[in-house]
């Protein structure tokens, strides 16, 4: 692992340690990496440079962060804590250097790379836009335990440090500068040439004073309310960020960095052999996998890439799909009947881009580009050139199978045509097109711009070809796809409407609309089931729930509460009632649930709730498994967390029913 860091030492007294692993497309410090950046200082300590450089050999990542398989491998507290001080200890000597250091950023500075970076005098970073700063830790389940915890703060003060640390979340180069965190930010054809002049002394870093921030007195109050606020966020099923609130408050007090230190690679200890961290980091590679999934190559004639979209239906999904698309630089054709639908639509992707901009994941001039890149129409015009177009119309059989039967000649032969249906059968669809071979299933969830996962849903004569140009534009809109084989109800909405559905038999059994709804966001659930029936519509939710009580007969049925609702007029969130009335941004439990179910009232413990639910997704998750509806537990973990928000914590829902001991093979 020499080869992973290596230095040099130039005319003007300058060492310059290139980090650039042979092994790793990005780079990554592992025990060994780090050993080798030990050796590297023992021999600059014979050397005696003037100054020391820091600079990566990847072409757009400085450091990534710690090698997590090694994380991963994590024996107890004490094997953690002994990882956390030799990596504090070899960044302190960093620390310690009498010649002047300086860290030359290009490109992701995360994690552990920052921790270095925070151990030298100076940063300089590129104006790149890949060129981001943060410590991510926290979203594993763990704290930055290589200084972060402790220089942050010292550097940039208590409060910009607590918010970094404790979101994990990454900044660009011109806010680290803005915040005190980089010292000068330049174009990269400089980075070489300005890190050198800080090195040499010919350019001195200024940085405002942090002094009344990391004042005594101040430092309880901007604690306080950081706990606050965080414990509003995370609630009691993440411990890391409160702990990295300790650990950043415990080291100021303490005073000496040593003794900060101390404290940080305790509590990394203990956090890092946590079951939260060990599912946390077991989501992480979950989307890695998934992101970067491998299918098989495009048969020639097929496009390796799409470049314009075509999308049928300018309702809320048509539209999200649409805004989406054109969002990572895709031309986008939307298409429906009546012009004032199509005008909707336009409205809907105009005020996706507008909150865009508001939350600042845009500038004005990008929101501009990418609603210009949407073309709407009210015929099929230009549909001809399209590389893939997506059905996205009403979620009824004969709708779609007369739109697609009208649709397909009109294409090119080689264009992919796609539906977005949520659980009718690929090929009761695929019949319409007259090419099932190139028809596939591209299932977004609602609403796109928040939801990662894509479902790509693979038909009987849907060939690999079809399949793989799929999963490739799913990747290349930023998605996670998971490849599920077409079945009615497909992975997510099969596992997810049964539970849905024995909320609301437990709902006709008497059981309150708020004890099903709190325990299972005690549970860690981002919502209630019957609240989330609502919010999908209870109309959709019968559709949906009719489609599979069909087709699995055996055991599923329809909760008689939903008819009932639905009789009354009551449509869920977009109608103002449901399982709960709405009124504005408030809700509350809609009394005539109750009167609906004869006044009956049962009693249940939060953890009765809980098992009675889950165990509907277990058992429908074996069965899919079974079916080969999707090749693997990992495909059901991935598609439940990021399809349904299933708590990451607990590591997905094959994970949890393991923890459970639910989880019966075969």
């Amino acid at each position: 692992m020499m080869d992973a860091i290596r230095h040099e030492i130039d005319s003007d007294g300058v060492a310059w340690v290139t980090i650039d692993d042979p092994e790793q497309k990005v780079n990554l410090f592992s025990t060994p990496v780090m050993n080798a950046l030990d050796g590297v200082l023992d021999q600059l300590a014979g050397n005696a440079p003037k100054a020391v450089i820091f600079i990566s050999g990847k072409t757009d990542v400085f450091m990534a962060g710690a090698d997590l398989k090694e994380l991963e491998a994590v024996r107890d507290a004490l094997h953690a804590r002994e990882l956390s001080e030799h990596g504090q200890r070899v960044f302190g000597r960093i620390a310690a250097l009498s010649a002047t250091t300086v860290t030359a950023i290009h490109g992701a500075c995360l994690g552990g790379g920052l921790e270095l970076a925070l151990a030298c005098d100076v940063r300089v970073a590129t104006n790149h836009p890949r060129t981001q700063f943060g410590l991510p830790e926290t979203q594993l389940g763990i704290i930055p335990g290589w200084g972060g915890t402790q220089r942050l703060p010292r550097l940039v003060g208590l409060r910009r440090a607590l918010e970094l640390i404790v979101a994990g979340q990454a900044v660009k180069a011109d806010k680290a500068q803005k915040i005190g965190l980089v010292d000068a930010v330049v174009p990269p054809v400089l980075l070489r040439d300005v890190a050198r002049q800080f090195a040499l002394g010919e350019r001195k870093a200024r940085r405002p004073s942090r002094f009344w921030e990391n004042w005594r007195p101040a430092r309880p109050i901007i604690c306080h309310l950081a706990r606050r606020q965080t414990r509003r966020r995370v609630e009691n099923f993440y411990p890391a960020p409160l702990a990295a609130i300790e650990a950043v408050e415990g080291g100021l007090e303490a005073g000496k960095l040593a003794k900060g230190l101390a404290i940080e690679a305790q509590m990394l200890g203990e956090l890092a052999a946590s079951r939260t961290c060990r599912h946390l980091i077991r989501v992480f590679f979950l989307r890695e996998k998934h992101a970067h999934l491998a299918v098989p190559t495009l048969k020639r004639g097929a496009r390796d890439s799409v470049k314009k979209v075509g999308v049928l239906g300018a309702g809320l999904m048509g539209a999200g799909i649409a805004q989406w698309c054109s969002a990572r630089g895709l031309t986008v054709r939307l298409k429906d009947i009546q012009p004032e639908v199509v005008a909707a639509g336009m409205k809907r992707i105009n005020e996706l881009y507008r909150d865009g901009v508001r939350r600042r994941k845009l500038t004005e001039p990008e929101a501009r580009l990418g609603v210009g890149r949407v073309h709407p129409t009210t015929d099929y015009t230009g549909f001809g050139n399209c590389d893939l177009v997506i059905e996205a119309v009403l979620e009824k059989m004969d709708v779609k199978q007369r739109l697609l039967a009208e649709l397909t000649p009109l294409l090119g032969k080689d264009c992919v045509v796609a539906t977005n249906t949520s659980a009718i059968p690929i090929d009761d669809l695929a019949a319409a097109t007259g090419r099932p071979e190139r028809f596939v299933g591209i299932h977004f969830f609602n609403p796109v711009h928040r939801m990662p996962l894509v479902e790509v849903v693979k038909g009987t004569a849907t060939s690999a070809a079809t399949v793989a140009a799929a999963v490739e534009f799913v990747k290349q809109l930023k998605k996670i796809p998971v490849v599920v084989r077409g079945t009615p109800g497909f992975l997510v909405n099969r596992l997810l409407m049964p539970y849905l559905n024995e909320a609301g038999v437990m709902a006709e059994e008497g059981v309150s609309v708020q004890a099903i709804d709190g325990a299972m966001r005690a549970f860690g659930m981002p919502m209630g089931p019957l609240r989330l029936i609502d919010e999908i519509g209870i109309e959709v939710a019968l559709e949906v729930g009719k489609e599979l009580a069909t087709a699995y007969s055996d055991r599923m049925s329809i909760a008689p509460i939903l008819s009932k609702l639905y009789s009354a007029g009551l449509r869920g969130r977009k109608g103002g009632a449901g399982f709960y009335v709405y009124r504005g941004q408030r809700e509350q439990p809609n009394p005539q649930v109750r009167k609906m179910v004869g006044g009956k009232e049962r009693i249940f413990e939060p953890i009765q709730i809980q098992k009675r639910l889950l165990r509907k997704m277990i058992v429908e998750a074996r069965l899919c498994l079974n079916e080969s509806v999707v090749e693997s537990e990992d495909d059901v973990d991935t598609g439940m967390i990021f399809g349904t928000g299933f708590p990451p914590f607990r590591g997905g829902l094959v994970q949890y029913a393991r923890d459970a001991g639910e989880w019966v093979v075969g």
